[in-house]
């Protein structure tokens, strides 16, 4: 036993925060939850990782930073904003099986796949770390599983116990659920793009059908042997060569000088809108459009589009099918029930870091919503709302309910409680500066203004600068 620290500089894990190969080994950690029969279930019914990957990427590294960085106080902010999300996760399954995301063995497994990745990335690219270090790592991921609140015992209080019970729970509780199969056979094959390169769609799809399918056969390839012919996995020859040249390839990168590579930067950076006023995305934004020109003159089959003029709103508008796709149906299965509003009301709370009662308080109005949508518009009964039944409905959807959420949201926007959103306030919710001349308002939003841009874009489907990458984009 050593005294080295548990969290902030100094610990294992921050020394592996920003290596390149945690890409690697967090999309395989993921595919060892998902086929934990719970997780699976959860992940299916309540996540939004198909339809907005990039959403979730940025903000499970911001919550990996705030747990194991430094400050005792953000810790316990955070591990308490994750067992009110974690707590409201719970239902059962298409087989009438019972999932509960605070169920404390459920919550070890988690933790579990986290470390074993990490000792397994560093073992795959030719670096396996000491036992010295491996079992300094695995006291951290244990003190991260405790600053949850969740009791000891539900991992083991060794590293040698740790693999008999780890080994048990691939040959015992491990299945080739649904989710397993969407992250590797559907997730990489549709991923959407990000946003900063959703202008260049044919670049995108190119090299997504290149990097798919070698990034499933690595994961599969990195996947407990057991348990991959027990799911009945593909064995593809020179897979495991490829898994350790990719590991050791990737691994490479963290050889550049400090700071060329931070995790959080480069999740950020992949989420940033192009109308954002970063000046990274300016940038990359200059690079996308000097590629689609090239692009053009290289294929010699059509110019560019000609630059709206200003003041052109054509495509301001967007149809109810295409709204009901990006924006209503957050989980990405078809169809509008509660699960979709309340990945909703979790994006928006996690942005503005909200505590108790202003978390409840925004459930609460986005429940009252769907309260009112299944009144006016689930024709059949079944408990949800199909795009046929919105599109046929084509509803007028600024009801009592949805001008209360607008009111509640402006409320937990508006930190300082002064009936104004400041610039502070506004990138807080949105990520990005005023996109209004505020000179008039004295650089403020009023309440009036944002409750009517908000209904406007939820009701009549109007497209917003603001509101497109909060709810619509990936």
């Amino acid at each position: 036993m050593d005294d080295s620290p548990l969290f902030g500089p100094g610990s294992q894990f921050d020394q592996f925060f920003n290596d390149p190969r945690w890409a690697l080994a967090m999309v395989r950690a993921t595919v060892l939850e998902a086929a934990h029969p719970q997780i699976g279930a959860a992940l299916i019914d309540n996540s939004t990782f198909t339809t907005h990957p990039w959403r979730r990427l940025q903000n499970t590294f911001l919550s990996m930073r705030r747990m194991f960085g430094a400050d005792e106080e953000v810790r316990q902010r955070e591990a308490a904003r994750l067992n009110r999300l974690h707590a409201r996760l719970n239902g059962t399954d298409a087989r009438n099986q019972p999932y509960d995301a605070m169920d404390p063995e459920v919550r070890a497994w988690v933790v579990a796949t986290l470390f074993e990745s990490a000792v397994t990335m560093c073992r795959l690219s030719g670096q396996p770390l000491e036992q010295i270090t491996m079992e300094r790592l695995y006291r951290e991921f244990r003190a991260y599983l405790a600053a949850l609140g969740d009791q000891a015992g539900y991992l083991p209080p060794t590293l040698n116990e740790f693999w008999r019970y780890y080994d048990r729970m691939v040959e015992e509780e491990l299945e080739n659920t649904e989710a397993l199969q969407i992250i590797l056979y559907k997730l990489f094959d549709h991923l959407p793009a990000p946003a900063l390169l959703e202008g260049i769609p044919t670049i995108w799809a190119a090299g997504r059908a290149l990097a798919g399918p070698v990034i499933g056969t690595i994961t599969v390839a990195s996947l407990p042997e057991s348990f991959r012919r027990r799911a009945g996995l593909p064995e593809i020859p020179g897979a495991q060569t490829l898994t350790q040249s990719a590991y050791l390839a990737v691994g490479l990168a963290r050889f550049l000088p400090d700071g060329w590579i931070h995790a959080e930067g480069v999740a950020s950076l992949l989420s940033l809108s192009p109308d954002s006023d970063d000046p990274r995305a300016k940038t990359i934004t200059a690079v996308r459009d000097g590629i689609k020109r090239a692009g053009a003159l290289l294929r010699l089959i059509t110019p560019l589009p000609d630059e709206p003029e200003p003041g052109d709103v054509s495509g301001s508008q967007r149809s109810a099918e295409e709204f009901f796709r990006t924006v209503l149906d957050q989980t990405g299965d078809g169809s509008l029930d509660w699960p979709d509003l309340a990945a909703m009301a979790r994006e928006l709370s996690g942005r503005l870091d909200l505590d108790e009662p202003a978390e409840t308080a925004l459930y609460n109005a986005y429940a009252d919503w769907w309260k009112e949508l299944q009144q006016a518009l689930d024709t059949d009964g079944d408990g949800r709302i199909s795009a046929q039944e919105y599109a046929a409905a084509v509803p007028h959807l600024a009801g009592p309910a949805l001008i209360k959420l607008a009111d509640v949201l402006f409320d937990a926007t508006d930190a300082d409680g002064n009936q104004s959103i400041d610039a502070d306030e506004y990138r807080a919710l949105f990520r990005t500066g005023f996109h209004r001349d505020m000179s008039e308002t004295g650089g403020t939003y009023s309440r009036s203004a944002f409750v009517k841009e908000f209904l406007s874009f939820m009701s009549g489907r109007q497209r917003s600068k603001a509101y497109d990458p909060l709810l619509a984009q990936a």
